[in-house]
């Protein structure tokens, strides 16, 4: 059985999460779909897990065996013998159930062609990062959205303001030129975006392209805080919204109409109604989504009579 590398001082933590990606052909989607899903349900992970031809990306959780588990079935394929993933912890349960579906690709950037594992950025480690960031020849740039951007980056970084991933090419085709910048170094949360993000700018003719492996999640889990060069918090996908510098839960929460994150300035806002809306997305639902937030709202209230005898106030901090 494979036996994880993490510290067992942090295996008393109720939940691991596990996120990896890896570019790989995959020639039979729907069954490596149906083994994924039953060794994840014999094993009570829940998360997240998108299959297609190109390979494979998730965001999964479970107790420390069931996640060695099914990391140990992944190696017996030789096509994820080496595959590289991050951990982290958390008590409370950060997903609500799983699912493990199937895509045209498995981090979407528009772009026909894109292949990863024909063509990518230098890969850096962790600890050779830092010094490359500094280098003043280096322009930095966050592939992520804009709303990512904003909780936490690196200093200097250069966000490219988008709200999806498919935004990314403009952003480059507008704001980059191969002549000027030549050096880019590019990080993401774990990597997956660096994957195309490098092979359109290598495409496009930048000469000296660079990725953090592993993206912002490896970073966290490897480098000193004495050493780190990040600022702030760090988004994820799932029911966390955010970790910090230790990779646990953030201070952030998440809007239940638009999904953005939010901070406690966000929370304090008289436009923030606890499951219905937030200084995002207030007065820009329609009446049709408003009425079944706030029904959806009324029936959670209800669950929390019913169990503790008192009802929450909607504001909160």
């Amino acid at each position: 059985m494979y036996v994880s590398m993490i510290s067992k001082k942090k295996c008393h933590k109720d939940f691991v999460v596990l996120a990896f990606y890896h570019f790989i052909q995959i020639d039979d989607v729907e069954i490596l779909k149906i083994s994924m899903k039953k060794v994840c349900e014999d094993n009570k992970i829940i998360g997240t897990i998108l299959l297609a031809e190109e390979g494979i990306n998730a965001t999964i959780a479970g107790g420390r065996a069931g996640i060695d588990n099914l990391l140990s079935h992944l190696k017996v394929d030789i096509r994820f013998s080496n595959l590289v993933y991050k951990e982290s912890f958390t008590k409370k349960k950060p997903f609500k159930r799983l699912k493990v579906k199937t895509r045209n690709e498995i981090v979407s950037m528009g772009i026909p062609n894109t292949d990863p594992k024909s063509l990518s950025g230098i890969r850096v480690d962790a600890h050779q990062w830092n010094q490359l960031i500094q280098d003043p020849d280096v322009i930095t740039i966050d592939t992520r959205n804009e709303y990512e951007c904003e909780i936490g980056s690196f200093k200097n970084a250069v966000s490219p303001g988008t709200k999806t991933f498919r935004e990314f090419p403009g952003f480059v085709d507008k704001a980059l030129d191969p002549e000027k910048h030549n050096k880019v170094a590019m990080f993401c949360t774990g990597g997956i975006r660096c994957e195309k993000a490098t092979h359109y700018l290598l495409k496009k003719g930048f000469k000296e392209v660079y990725q953090l492996d592993g993206g912002i999640l490896k970073y966290l889990e490897t480098v000193n805080h004495e050493e780190s060069l990040w600022h702030g918090e760090c988004f994820v996908f799932d029911d966390r919204v955010t970790v910090d510098k230790n990779l646990g839960p953030g201070s952030f929460k998440q809007c239940s109409a638009c999904r953005r994150p939010l901070s406690a300035k966000d929370r304090e806002s008289p436009n923030f109604v606890q499951g219905i809306s937030c200084p995002h997305c207030y007065g820009k639902i329609s009446v049709k989504k408003l009425s079944a937030l706030k029904e959806r709202q009324h029936q959670i209230e209800l669950r929390k009579i019913r169990k503790n005898g008192t009802i929450r106030n909607d504001k909160r901090n």
